[in-house]
């Protein structure tokens, strides 16, 4: 267990400390915004594409591994939306940021952080495909689904000229699609490049978990949803067995892909469906407390998965 602690430790002891720190300061969350920018428009995308040029590129084309990540992701949001919508007689908007609660976890923030620390470098291009196409969808489904509800007023063609800006302009997709453009041509950047990519790099995880940590501090816990329960168990609980089951199913992948995909289906409620409940005024304090309190909960369900990953209790192939 002492191992387990170990990895655990520093991952979400710097979350830990950012909460420490914004309480202490008093800081406003406005504050936050250079940090922010740097993570996302220059630490992890530096990450991303550093380690990804330097795979072999067939790594790079795993369809049926993406596949089944998305799948599993998609059929918590269904299996949510679902039951949010019969109980809510229809309520669109609400049901989807409710189903985006429960299956969009933080995989931008804490998932190359945690799985880099936990599995190594090789952990690099299954969390970089997940995080590109769950969040290619993620980018699509928002829009689509709150003007379904009536509540985004955008003519068709400007609703999809803004999904695709979202999607092509978005740093961590650049970025990798730069890193799978180098590992496609074998290019690899001059020395000193390298270095300063490598320096930055190596800022990305505690950064982005500081950062992390400072948001959930700053983000009030006023109105806690009754469907929280049933959130945190789909998103803690029924996402990662979900992903191993149909991972196993699918195909023969390495132990450090398999783990990594399921390490990612576990991880809390990502602030960006805080972010996007915000933009369109649509149960925004519930889904604050629910990216507060799944992430707390997390420390223990993460835990618990590492612990069995580590100590062989859960076999890298379901069906061997």
């Amino acid at each position: 267990m002492s191992d387990v602690i170990g990895l655990v430790l520093p991952f979400f002891g710097l979350i830990f400390i950012g909460f420490l720190v914004a309480r202490i300061t008093g800081q406003p969350l406005e504050a936050l915004g250079w940090m922010n920018t740097f993570i996302v428009y220059v630490a992890l995308p530096a990450l991303f594409f550093q380690l990804l040029a330097k795979t072999p590129f067939e790594q790079l084309t795993e369809w049926s591994f993406i596949f089944g990540s998305v799948f599993s992701t998609y059929t918590v949001f269904s299996l949510m939306f679902a039951w949010s919508s019969l109980t809510s007689r229809g309520e669109i908007a609400q049901s989807t940021i409710k189903a985006l609660a429960a299956a969009y976890g933080n995989i931008g923030y804490m998932g190359p952080g945690l799985a880099l620390l936990a599995f190594g470098e090789e952990a690099a291009v299954p969390v970089a495909l997940i995080f590109c196409f769950e969040n290619i969808l993620h980018f699509a489904v928002a829009p689509m689904m709150m003007a379904l509800a009536g509540d985004d007023k955008t003519s068709p063609s400007r609703l999809m000229l803004g999904v695709l800006r979202k999607i092509v302009l978005h740093p961590f997709i650049i970025a990798t699609a730069l890193g799978v453009g180098a590992a496609y041509i074998g290019f690899r950047p001059p020395v000193p490049v390298e270095r300063f990519l490598e320096y930055l790099s190596r800022a990305a995880a505690p950064c982005a978990l500081f950062a992390m940590g400072v948001t959930l501090a700053l983000r009030p816990l006023n109105r806690i949803p009754h469907e929280l329960a049933l959130i945190a168990a789909l998103k803690l609980i029924l996402h990662p067995l979900l992903c191993y089951v149909v991972l196993s199913w699918i195909g023969n992948f390495s132990e450090t892909w398999m783990f990594s995909a399921v390490l990612l289906a576990a991880l809390p409620t990502a602030t960006n469906v805080f972010v996007i409940a915000q933009q369109y005024g649509v149960w925004v304090q519930r889904a604050s407390a629910s990216v507060l309190i799944t992430t707390c909960l997390s420390v223990v369900t993460v835990t618990g998965l590492l612990y069995m990953i580590r100590h062989g209790v859960l076999p890298p192939d379901l069906f061997p």
